[in-house]
């Protein structure tokens, strides 16, 4: 029978109607490589496309060009099944039952996953693509599944059944499908050895064999070792609900990333200057630090406001000349890192600098000092630092000053206010238009300020005490006060400070942003991360997971809010606090 498609009437009806105004994700499926070049079997694009995205095929290459424009461009991807993994890569020598292996592909891809990783992209790894999964994120791969006693290299149509895995409680497999034991086909002899730091397992066959593998750090990523792109062909659905997720996860990381790229996002507390003496660089992406330009980029991370870190030392005048010039030297080798890196980083003072740089396409840093032990018993160095472009001063940290008292005196020392002194210290910073910071400040010394401070106060890195009773974090009542003066307070990330027991992740993080919003109001709430300085738990371990932070976020809260939340309270109080300064 003659083919009669007629392109031309359906180029015609292409434009019809009004042009579509939201595209639908893009999911990147890796090709398998050979003799005749990329290829792609019709299941996995079929399955993304009957799941409601848009699938592009990646190629094989080690272009880190080609990759990075890559992963840039696309919402999620999918690692296809495919050969046997070269053992040499992964620091193994090949055993006598090791199959064809495509070395190509493999550099490819071992790169691929690690950079789609550290992007934060969703993946769904599909048989080899599994153990590409945990061979690129510090996990292990059989190269031959040792005295197997299910069947797992199957001689049947790949579309059909041919054993059962079980899937784990509280798993993402377990929700996604919605049973605990679930019938899959099977063509594979490697597996999964070890999941590894990043993976935990969630699905094993009845020889404990393991079947499925999914982020330990509440990321969107799952890895399959049957392929449940060969089901759609046949008609059969069971298996569309696992490529629905990686759809709707799509979606969600599309419509965070263009947020980003719509508002300023800033992180109001960073101690990055504290591996200054260590070998770091903040140019490309440093294992050392959890702030750098790299990880930056990767979270979607606009600023941060990176802070000259003093710990409290003796109240004298050796100490007190230690402390101002250790705070200089600081400072000045924050402004060298933007100096070294001027082309992709800048100084910003106020927030319509920030704005400046944000459209210039750079990041920014502000600077700020931790801990007024700096400032000693000179007033005058208040203006010193205000010249410098400092932007807020933390009046303590862990011990009295000759400002203020603790929220953890040290050994000896009584839980104190603001000494007179110290109300001298916040009506100059009121002048110099220096935000009052009262992390790590003692309940009184908080509300001392409060009543003394011509202007609103800022915490920015403390976290809700309701929710972890530390008496760093921020009561109830705390927050009602600030909000009532128009401060606002930055949740940080510090795992003692999130969850007394310890074990915090990205979920108690989100908690804690949820009630202090509930308390104290969305226009008095923001994020002051602590990274570099012990802040970092799974989910939000380094700047480079920042943009988890928006999708999670967006489950609960509108763009508007984020918008406030993500730098916009708090800018608005640097603002009034610099425009009231002289």
């Amino acid at each position: 029978m003659t083919d009669t498609f007629n392109w031309k009437k359906t180029y015609d009806s292409a434009h019809a109607t009004a042009p579509a105004t939201r595209h639908k994700p893009l999911i990147g499926i890796t090709a398998n490589f050979g003799e005749k070049g990329c290829e792609l079997a019709e299941g996995y694009y079929q399955s993304v496309i009957e799941a409601g995205a848009t699938p592009v095929v990646i190629p094989p290459t080690e272009d880190l060009d080609v990759l990075t424009s890559t992963l840039e461009s696309i919402d999620a991807l999918i690692l296809s099944g495919g050969g046997d993994i070269n053992p040499l890569y992964l620091d193994e020598e090949p055993i006598p039952a090791l199959h064809g292996i495509n070395p190509r592909r493999d550099k490819s891809e071992l790169l691929l996953t690690r950079l789609a990783f550290d992007r934060q992209l969703p993946i769904l790894g599909i048989c080899r693509g599994c153990q590409m999964l945990a061979a690129a994120l510090d996990g292990s791969v059989w190269q031959d599944i040792p005295s197997p006693s299910v069947k797992h290299s199957q001689d049947l149509d790949r579309g059909i059944a041919s054993h059962s895995v079980s899937i784990s409680d509280g798993s993402l497999l377990r929700d996604i499908f919605g049973c605990n034991r679930l019938a899959v086909n099977s063509f594979h002899h490697q597996a999964v050895r070890d999941a590894g730091l990043h993976l935990r397992v969630t699905a094993t066959a009845d020889d404990g064999v393991v079947e499925a593998v999914e982020s330990s750090e509440h990321k969107s990523i799952i890895g399959v070792q049957w392929h449940p792109e060969c089901f759609c062909l046949r008609g059969d659905t069971s298996m569309r609900p696992l490529f629905l997720w990686l759809v709707g996860e799509a979606k969600s990381y599309g419509d965070a990333r263009r947020l980003h790229n719509r508002m300023l996002t800033l992180d109001s507390h960073c101690d990055t200057p504290m591996f200054f003496d260590r070998d770091i660089h903040f140019e490309r992406r440093d294992p050392l630090i959890l702030m750098d330009l790299h990880k930056m980029h990767e979270g979607g991370l606009d600023a941060c406001i990176m802070v000259a870190y003093l710990p409290q030392g003796e109240l004298t005048e050796e100490g007190y000349t230690w402390a101002h010039q250790y705070a200089d030297d600081r400072l000045k080798r924050v402004r060298q890192l933007a100096t070294d890196n001027a082309d992709a980083l800048g100084i910003a003072r106020t927030p319509a600098e920030l704005h400046e740089l944000k459209a210039e396409g750079r990041h920014a840093i502000m600077l700020g000092i931790e801990n007024g032990y700096a400032i000693g018993r000179d007033i005058q160095l208040v203006d010193h630092f205000a010249s410098q472009g400092v932007v807020y001063i933390t009046l303590c940290h862990n011990g009295n000053n000759d400002i203020c008292g603790s929220a953890k005196p040290r050994e000896g020392e009584t839980l104190t206010g603001v000494s007179d002194f110290g109300a001298q210290v916040i009506g100059r910073m009121n002048q110099c238009g220096v935000m009052v910071d009262l992390s790590h400040a003692s309940e009184r010394s908080f509300y001392d300020a409060l009543d003394i401070s011509a202007t609103p106060i800022v915490c920015s890195h403390s976290s809700s005490r309701a929710l972890c009773d530390h008496p760093r974090n921020l009561t109830d009542d705390q927050l009602r006060a600030l909000a009532k003066r128009g401060g606002v307070a930055q949740a940080t990330f510090y795992d003692g400070f999130l969850c007394k027991q310890g074990g915090a992740s990205i979920v108690d993080a989100v908690a804690h942003i949820r009630h202090m919003v509930d308390v104290a109001g969305i226009e008095h709430v923001g994020i002051g991360s602590d990274f570099d300085g012990d802040g970092g738990v799974p989910g939000l371990a380094s700047a480079a997971e920042m943009i988890n932070l928006t999708r999670q976020l967006r489950r609960h809260f509108s763009d508007d809010d984020l918008h406030l939340l993500w730098g916009g309270n708090f800018l608005r109080v640097m603002a009034e606090v610099q425009n009231a300064g002289s």
